[in-house]
């Protein structure tokens, strides 16, 4: 794209206000853009039909739009939707609607790749390409939205930041989205139907609490002593369990919401009850309620799923220290469910194996 061109969306509605006055036009129609790009989710300056011809030949002149394309798509026997959106050439992140009896979730990426390297993670083999801007993240969702009302009839209820990037490391785009998401200007959904999850970065998790953000948070655990955590999480080595545990409390006393805990559980590495005994120990310094994640194995990857009953033991021990613990099952098993299968047929990249189990 010319570098003469603007993206329309990196400006707020004054910004725009201010480039359609030096375009010649009324102030009011910044506001009909507005609502284009962030309430009806326009991917493009032609869908802007009750735009004069003329206008929006001007638009064309000064700006573009980010907008995302969907490369590929596959559809799970359980309903479950993966989608390949294309960043730009090379370049693609996944998306999956989710849906389950009581909800209908919009899984989506804030990067392309990861610079975390988790070594249980495709994505976290890749290096990271780039940031995705506000505008590309709130396309994710407002795909999966439209998908999930005309294939499913039902409304989108939760949004979770869980795919492809680390959330807290592309923070300004990713609060900036929740913000498009949020506002009644935008979507006007609400923000406690809305997750951020994050590997695990302590001064970016206070500095969520100082804004006293409204959203729900959602740590990536996965074991509860740092020996075994620093294994397979290379952040730890830098956030260790008590400092994200301080910052936790730090979050929780600055918001008042309950944290939630993601603890994907692999065979014969974090499945003992032992390590749920770490878990409910940790887990005590603020109300929170446990994720217990079955693992959809990645190929060439040293972990493999639990078993069951290994699972159902887990969960128990810590239901019986009233403990809140949903168990998240595998899905979208007949289609490319693990990590970045179905972006690395595009010869792109894959996100976080997290995706299909929330």
């Amino acid at each position: 794209m010319s570098g003469e061109l603007l993206n329309i969306r990196d400006l707020n509605l004054e910004e725009l206000t201010e480039e359609l006055t030096l375009l010649g036009e009324k102030p009011f129609r910044a506001k009909q853009i507005y609502e284009w790009l962030w309430k009806k989710g326009a991917l493009s300056i032609d869908e802007m039909t009750n735009l004069s011809l003329e206008l929006r030949n001007k638009l064309h002149s000064r700006f573009f739009i980010d907008a995302l394309r969907v490369s590929d798509e596959q559809v799970s026997k359980d309903r479950t939707i993966k989608c390949a959106f294309e960043i730009e050439k090379n370049k693609v992140v996944e998306g999956v609607l989710i849906p389950t009896s009581s909800r209908m979730t919009a899984c989506i990426s804030s990067q392309v790749g990861c610079s975390l390297a988790c070594t249980f993670c495709a994505t976290g083999r890749l290096k990271l390409l780039r940031n995705l801007t506000p505008g590309e993240i709130f396309d994710q969702v407002v795909y999966l939205k439209n998908q999930a009302e005309n294939r499913y009839q039902t409304a989108l209820t939760n949004i979770v930041y869980m795919g492809m990037g680390e959330p807290l490391l592309n923070y300004k785009n990713v609060l900036k989205s929740i913000d498009y998401l949020t506002s009644t200007d935008g979507l006007g959904i609400s923000p406690r139907r809305i997750t951020v999850s994050t590997a695990g970065i302590a001064k970016m998790i206070k500095k969520l609490g100082d804004e006293e953000v409204k959203f729900n948070l959602a740590l990536s655990l996965h074991a509860a002593n740092d020996e075994k955590r620093n294994k397979i999480m290379e952040i730890n080595e830098t956030n260790s369990l008590d400092e994200l545990q301080e910052a936790l409390q730090y979050f929780h006393e600055k918001t008042g919401t309950r944290v939630t805990f993601e603890y994907i559980i692999f065979k014969d590495f974090n499945d003992s009850i032992r390590d749920a005994a770490e878990l409910a120990e940790f887990a005590k310094c603020m109300p929170c309620k446990v994720n217990i994640i079955e693992y959809n194995p990645i190929d060439g990857g040293e972990f493999q799923q639990a078993e069951s009953h290994k699972v159902d033991a887990f969960a128990k021990f810590l239901e019986e220290r009233n403990m809140i613990v949903n168990v998240r099952r595998s899905r979208g098993k007949d289609i490319d469910a693990a990590c970045g299968q179905l972006a690395n047929k595009n010869k792109a990249i894959g996100m976080s194996d997290r995706i299909l189990k929330n």
